[in-house]
């Protein structure tokens, strides 16, 4: 299965925040670290938003978190939502989309097993337990813990 940039882009950003739980991110910041399109970010976000996963703050000094625990968020759930506009075959799509094999095709079933199977694996792992934290962070906590 290949997901689409847009749920990479929304996976990194959730995985970024769950390093940082309580810090506020702008769009700005999580798009020049991950070397991503801060316009598609920004969609991305706001699906992410209106999904419940990030809560946002307007104005200056805004940005968005989690709006709540990493360990309370599924990769699985995080990958439906973002995935959910984009069917995996074209007989998956909401006009159930112009195959020739529809009428008698036997992969349609295969293929959706096979989706949900990847998404029940994904459903079995927290953002928590993938949580990214900047290799920088990550040696200035170590070295914190270690004195």
């Amino acid at each position: 299965m290949r997901l689409t940039a847009f749920t990479d882009y929304g996976l990194r950003a959730l995985l970024r925040l769950a390093g940082e739980p309580d810090r506020l991110f702008t769009t700005d910041e999580i798009a020049r670290e991950f070397a991503i399109s801060r316009h598609h970010l920004v969609k991305v976000i706001r699906d992410l938003a209106d999904a419940g996963f990030v809560s946002t703050v307007r104005g200056a000094g805004g940005g968005f978190r989690l709006a709540r625990p990493a360990d309370e968020i599924s990769l699985g759930a995080v990958v439906r939502q973002l995935e959910s506009r984009h069917a995996l075959v074209e007989c998956f799509r909401d006009d159930g989309g112009a195959c020739v094999l529809t009428p008698s095709c036997r992969l349609k079933g295969r293929f959706a097993a096979a989706a949900e199977a990847f998404l029940a694996e994904l459903d079995k792992t927290s953002l928590a337990e993938c949580a990214y934290r900047p290799p920088s962070r990550r040696r200035a906590a170590s070295q914190a813990l270690a004195a």
